[in-house]
């Protein structure tokens, strides 16, 4: 043999000839040598490759699709850290100016050059930061009182994101939570009310709940609010977890209060990796005013060569989101992510018309508010049905489909539903393709003989609410 370390790899190596090709990818030890960067790279590849397409996963919220010159342009942006502000000082105006953008966006009455907001990994920190910061306003506000600030808690629907979760267990805050029904499908501000004392550091609404894809009334909350904080005189305030909606409302429905146009909306969180069409990860919040950030948040360092202030639970954080970002927003103007939007919310409208025409499927909600909703089967179909919506998942995955089947939130936790969530980079031809893909997977499920084995297991069936549906198990109209 010419050269004996051939199939060893080198620059003559054919990828699939090389002795690499035949080993099992490293588990839990590094290989002994270095290889080819072709074969490193094939061998991640292929590991990755049974996945299913991007676009094709209707269960994730995240942007799959960027046209060619914003992915080149956070490609050639990988290596940048955003926080090292001495070095990328152009990154740290951009982000400035997403920040201005948004902002505005969102109605915000500050008159700075610069509004007051944050970068974040992703909505999640997003909400956290919204959540330290009331609660850090409240523990002040306790203790120029002088009184006791060991019981905190804030108000939320049992349709949060587990992001709340977390935040109520990291900072030791009760999270209590208003119970959502089949037939109220919100959070009821009346109900949000009750639940709030002396020790509640805000109340959260969602805009684009990850369960359902429907918002919360945040101007009735409003309201309600006000006149609960005048009669108490308390100052209970409100976050807004638009992780979704943020990027919705203001080109779909730009003349509904959801935002800082609301007396006691003092802070807004969104996710630019969903609805902002940046890929993934990339947050924002933005608050109402300066005085509304605790200075506690702020946190400086001077060992990358200046003093270097910043708001976040991380620190050293890639800065390709943010010109990513930037980009789409000069990219597409207002009108170009209203049309981008409009699509995406007229083909859902689309699924969602042609599913409720399905015999054994109804819909969680008659409107349609975001690019997302759910379904599920009707009583009557389920009474006898040999099968469930995970196997109806199983099988759209077998033709590359993601549609996730889950169970509702407690109180409603009887009810197995299929969600689909539409993003840009969806064509109507795709819906058609998924549509024609679900009826073939229901034929074959209705000719079973015998009920599967997750039929077999499923303990609850869905109840049948007698003021929810009529004797055919299909919803009753809205008077």
């Amino acid at each position: 043999m010419k050269d004996s370390k051939f199939r060893k790899g080198d620059a003559q190596t054919a990828v699939y000839s090389s002795d690499e090709m035949l080993r099992p990818s490293p588990v839990d030890r590094i290989p002994d040598g270095p290889t080819t960067p072709q074969i490193a790279y094939q061998m991640v590849k292929d590991e990755t490759y049974a996945q299913t397409e991007p676009r094709l996963n209707l269960a994730t919220f995240v942007t799959t699709y960027m046209d060619e010159y914003a992915t080149k342009l956070m490609n050639e942006a990988i290596n940048i850290n955003y926080i090292d502000e001495t070095e990328y000082p152009r990154i740290a105006v951009m982000n400035a100016k997403c920040i201005n953008i948004i902002a505005n966006l969102w109605n915000t009455p500050e008159q700075a050059k610069y509004k007051c907001g944050a970068l974040a990994i992703g909505s999640s920190e997003a909400c956290m930061l919204g959540g330290v910061a009331a609660w850090l306003r409240w523990k002040k506000r306790r203790q120029e009182q002088n009184k006791p600030t060991d019981k905190p808690n804030f108000v939320i629907s049992a349709g949060f994101q587990v992001v709340w979760e977390k935040f109520a267990q990291l900072w030791q805050i009760e999270m209590r939570q208003v119970p959502l029904t089949i037939d109220k499908t919100t959070l009821d501000p009346e109900e949000a009310l009750k639940m709030c004392d002396e020790n509640t550091i805000c109340i959260v609404p969602i805009q684009g709940v990850t369960w359902t894809g429907l918002n919360d009334d945040v101007q009735e909350l409003d309201k309600a609010l006000d006149d609960f904080n005048k009669h108490s005189g308390l100052e209970i305030p409100i976050h807004v977890d638009a992780a979704s909606g943020g990027f919705i409302l203001p080109f779909i429905q730009p003349d509904l209060k959801w935002d800082f146009r609301l007396k006691w909306v003092l802070s807004i969180s969104t996710s630019g990796h969903k609805f902002g069409l940046v890929y993934p990860g990339l947050g924002w919040i933005v608050w109402k005013d300066a005085k509304y950030l605790p200075k506690e948040m702020n946190f400086s360092v001077n060992y990358l060569g200046a003093d270097i202030t910043q708001v976040g639970l991380n620190f050293s954080r890639p800065a390709a989101q943010i010109l990513g970002q930037y980009y789409q927003f000069i990219r597409l103007g207002f009108e170009g992510y209203r049309e981008i939007q409009k699509n995406s919310m007229q083909i859902t409208q689309y699924l969602h018309d042609q599913i409720a025409k399905m015999k054994p499927f109804i819909n969680y909600s008659e409107d349609v508010v975001n690019p997302l909703f759910i379904w599920y089967m009707k009583p009557a179909y389920n009474k006898t049905a040999k099968w469930t919506l995970y196997d109806l998942q199983d099988k759209l995955k077998q033709n590359g489909w993601m549609v996730p089947a889950y169970t509702l939130p407690e109180n409603i936790e009887s009810y197995v539903v299929m969600r689909i969530v539409v993003r840009q980079g969806f064509s109507r031809d795709m819906a058609d393709m998924l549509l024609n893909d679900m009826k073939s997977a229901i034929a074959d499920l209705e000719k079973l003989t015998y009920p599967t084995p997750t039929r077999v297991a499923m303990e609850k069936k869905t109840p049948v609410d007698s003021h929810v549906f009529d004797h055919t198990g299909s919803r009753k109209k809205k008077k």
